[in-house]
């Protein structure tokens, strides 16, 4: 396309008053249908209308290959004193290379992508991209009508986290063999409706330049990243999903940004998106940039994203990353690098009245997506309503539990019986918020092995301790998540640049555990005693807490009708226990649904049947004799 100089159109009233007063007050939570880069029609002619904020800059305009990145032939006009440059390129089109071309008070020249780009170049390139994204046509109404009436807390939630880039490979050059988004649409839904896992989270969706920051360490917040392919070809791999009636959750990462050049540190010339002073705006830990929470034209961008995702590309649920780090001023500081607040504490006002604002405006919209935390600390009603003091998410990751069970299950079984509150104390505080159990991404890198290399024994003894694991994680309340190639016993750690070893499922071993796993994610989708009450003590009965010498747990989950409850029994040492004999609550019979060494009983199968009978055990009046295996595992039926 032949350069010309001067070919925008100014003054145009695309973005108006009230979008700028909306905008300067944080609310205007449609933003990303103003700014950034938009194809209309405007006075008969068509082309590319663009709109950033850069209140600092001396001048702004619009470069790329259509004006030979010519930061004088296409200059943008500021509104007012709202700080946005507007302008509209006639006869440009999608697919298009650009930048913002943002001349500072010193005279310098940025060069900076479009923090609103709903596409980007493929690295290592660093331009956006034009697009349009109104045209996908969407086929996954019956999911989004069913999503509505659902309450998630109450309904049944195993997560799959899957970093697309490294679940598979293709066997060809062009993107190092990455599945495109429509790729792995298939495959992934096909092996995930399979296991019976009921929602994918995917990692490192939004734009970002650097592999190993595994997406969160992002440039590009309204971009899902071009690795895999077009916004398009990502809307397409939603619908395919919810289609198959599989949910879609994403991380999203609004703690933090990278101090790449061409990203949000120093915007137009100053920090504009983060804090100024440095000791509220950098993370020493990370070498990154913390968002500002205090300027509304920041919240605003922050939450018009979260929504962004939900509204244009139907995902259910956003998992927030890193919430402690923005909640908690001296978070990664030592004394002198940070600021308190003006209450003297170390807790960041600023980000808790974001958070308040996120998870209401999100629950107001009626969509029935959810907010997730990855908070680590005790921070108190992290999912309770911000009526009442909370930070209202839907569900918070429950790390504490996370730790305790991993120091356990990496035990020797002889000093397990020294350390059997690990197990149980998770039991004292599961009804104190909405909880997800979670084995992640986090727990199988940086040295800390495999999970199956995390267990004890011979290498046969470590698929059968992470057996019995699983089981125990299955019964627990709260809802699950596991990383891929936990549910079939990856050896080597996680490696983003490198796909997971699927000739393993072959092996005999590591199928049997794959197979294990399946069979429990049936069993939890199937049973609402699992899922219905995970925060209440009624869907809940311990039967033996105590057993420590024999490293044996037992306990009861039930339904809120209490019809099909389903009792939870676990051997956490190699030794058998032929004479075991357990408690139970109630007389009846007691179906055996899975053990160990037979996986799940399924319905062509006779499974056993135990009855109760009048002799006291475990406190309770009735019991049944239950002879246990090495890491013996049993979850029983009974009404």
């Amino acid at each position: 396309m032949a350069v010309k100089k001067n070919t925008t159109q100014i003054g145009l009233g695309v973005i108006t008053d009230v979008d700028r007063y909306l905008f300067g007050q944080g609310t205007h939570y449609e933003i990303y249908d103003k700014m950034g880069a938009h194809p209309m029609t405007l006075n008969g002619k068509a082309g590319i209308y663009f709109a950033v904020w850069a209140p600092h800059a001396e001048a702004v305009s619009v470069v790329g290959d259509f004006n030979g990145w010519d930061s004088e032939a296409s200059p943008m006009e500021v509104l007012d004193t709202s700080g946005i440059y507007e302008a509209f390129v006639p006869g440009l089109g999608t697919n298009e290379l650009y930048k913002f071309a943002i001349t500072t008070q010193s005279g310098k020249v940025l060069l900076k992508a479009d923090p609103y780009a709903q596409y980007a170049e493929y690295r290592p390139g660093t331009a956006s991209i034009t697009a349009d994204i109104s045209s996908f046509g969407w086929t996954d109404d019956a999911w989004m009508a069913k999503r509505l009436e659902s309450n998630p807390r109450e309904s049944a939630m195993s997560i799959y986290e899957v970093h697309i880039g490294s679940w598979k490979k293709k066997a060809r050059e062009e993107h190092e063999g990455f599945y495109t988004y429509k790729e792995a649409a298939q495959e992934l839904a096909d092996y995930v409706k399979d296991m019976g896992y009921t929602h994918v989270e995917l990692m490192g969706i939004a734009e970002h330049p650097y592999d190993g920051s595994w997406g969160y360490q992002v440039t590009g917040y309204y971009a899902p990243t071009s690795r895999y392919g077009t916004p398009e070809e990502f809307m397409y791999f939603v619908n395919y999903l919810h289609k198959k009636g599989i949910g879609i959750l994403l991380d999203w990462v609004p703690a933090h940004f990278p101090k790449d050049a061409h990203g949000l540190a120093d915007f137009d010339g100053q920090p504009l998106y983060e804090y100024a002073d440095p000791r509220k705006g950098e993370h020493p830990d990370w070498g990154t940039n913390v968002f500002d929470y205090s300027k509304h034209e920041v919240s605003n961008f922050l939450i018009a994203n979260a929504l962004y995702w939900v509204d244009k590309f139907h995902v259910d649920g956003l998992r927030v990353d890193a919430v402690a780090s923005m909640l908690y001023l001296d978070y990664g500081r030592q004394d002198g690098q940070w600021i308190p607040n003006e209450y003297g504490g170390n807790q960041n006002l600023e980000a808790i009245e974001f958070f308040r604002h996120l998870n209401s405006i999100m629950g107001s919209r009626g969509h029935g997506a959810m907010v997730i935390a990855e908070e680590s600390t005790a921070w108190p009603l992290v999912t309770h309503d911000p009526k009442i003091g909370g930070l209202g998410f839907t569900f918070k990751w429950n790390m504490g539990w996370m730790h305790d069970f991993l120091e356990y299950m990496k035990l020797d079984p002889y000093f397990r019986k020294f350390n059997h509150n690990k197990m149980t104390f998770g039991l004292s505080y599961f009804n104190s918020e909405n909880f997800i159990l979670v084995l992640s991404h986090d727990e199988v890198v940086h040295l800390k092995c495999s999970m199956l290399n995390k267990m004890p024994g011979e290498f046969e003894e470590k698929f059968a301790n992470l057996k019995a694991g699983y089981t125990f994680m299955m019964g627990h309340p709260g809802k699950k998540l596991l990383f891929m190639g936990q549910d079939f016993g990856q050896l080597h750690e996680w490696d983003e640049k490198v796909a997971l070893d699927w000739y393993l499922t072959e092996e005999p071993l590591h199928g049997d555990l794959k197979n294990y796993v399946r069979d429990l994610l049936h069993i939890y989708q199937k049973y609402p005693a699992l899922y219905e009450s995970d925060d209440d003590w009624d869907g809940f009965q311990w039967i033996n807490a105590n057993d420590n010498e024999r490293s044996i747990f037992s306990f009861v989950r039930y339904a809120k009708n209490h019809k099909k409850s389903l009792m939870f029994i676990g051997n956490f040492t190699p030794v058998p226990r032929p004479d075991y004999r357990v408690g139970v609550p109630k007389r009846g019979n007691y179906t055996l649904l899975l053990d160990n060494e037979h996986g799940m009983y399924t319905s062509a199968e006779k499974a056993p049947v135990l009855k109760a009978v009048k002799q006291e055990c475990d406190g309770q009046p009735y019991s049944i004799a239950l002879p246990l295996s090495a890491y013996g595992t049993a979850i029983l039926r009974f009404s």
